[in-house]
């Protein structure tokens, strides 16, 4: 599934709409593990300084007449340049802003929690068990901040970074997907090609 780019009057938008699907996410709005019906990715200024995260994510998702439970991500990074990979029948698509890169384990005068961020959402064709799905976050976790080393930014992420992994309701259920396992290999590999190509020169 690819997003679709909404363009609006203040900041452009960029929806899945998957329909009911079993969602984990690390999302402040609409996170957690459970069923959700679409999600979203919203770019805000660098200076945004909302913080009530779900009432806005309540007013986008009005506007675009998205129903049932969602998840709302937010960005300081153009979405508009959402890199796109595959690996198998996983997909991803990612936006990758590093302005304000930070490592997980910084001392607590470093921190900043402002919006740079990189969010991420795979798509996988199987049902994963709850802690598959858990599982899963972690292993994008590690593809990210390996390409993140990789390409010489200084840090394992952004304070801000957020996940989104979307697959179906139904079907044999998947225990496993740690970066070894073969859907937990696919879903490393292509997240990591996607927050790669997003730390390339724009296109």
């Amino acid at each position: 599934m690819r997003a679709e780019l909404v363009e609006g009057p203040d900041a452009d938008l960029l929806v899945w709409r998957a329909g009911p699907s079993l969602v984990a996410s690390t999302a402040t709005v609409g996170g957690g593990v459970g069923e959700r019906h679409w999600a979203m990715n919203a770019q805000v200024p660098h200076d945004y300084a909302r913080t009530d995260l779900a009432e806005h994510a309540s007013e986008l998702a009005s506007a675009l007449a998205l129903r049932g439970p969602g998840v709302t991500m937010f960005t300081a990074a153009p979405v508009r340049r959402v890199r796109h990979a595959l690996d198998g029948d996983v997909a991803v698509e990612a936006t990758v802003g590093v302005t304000r890169p930070t490592w997980a384990a910084a001392p607590d005068e470093v921190l900043d929690p402002r919006p740079g961020t990189i969010n991420i959402v795979v798509f996988v064709p199987v049902r994963f068990e709850p802690g598959a799905m858990l599982n899963a976050l972690v292993t994008a976790t590690e593809a990210k901040t390996q390409a993140l080393v990789e390409g010489g930014v200084a840090g394992t992420g952004t304070a801000s970074d957020a996940l989104c992994v979307i697959g179906p309701l139904e079907g044999p259920r998947e225990a496993f997907a740690g970066p070894r396992s073969p859907w937990g290999a696919r879903i490393a590999r292509a997240v990591h090609a996607a927050v790669a190509a997003g730390l390339g020169p724009a296109s």
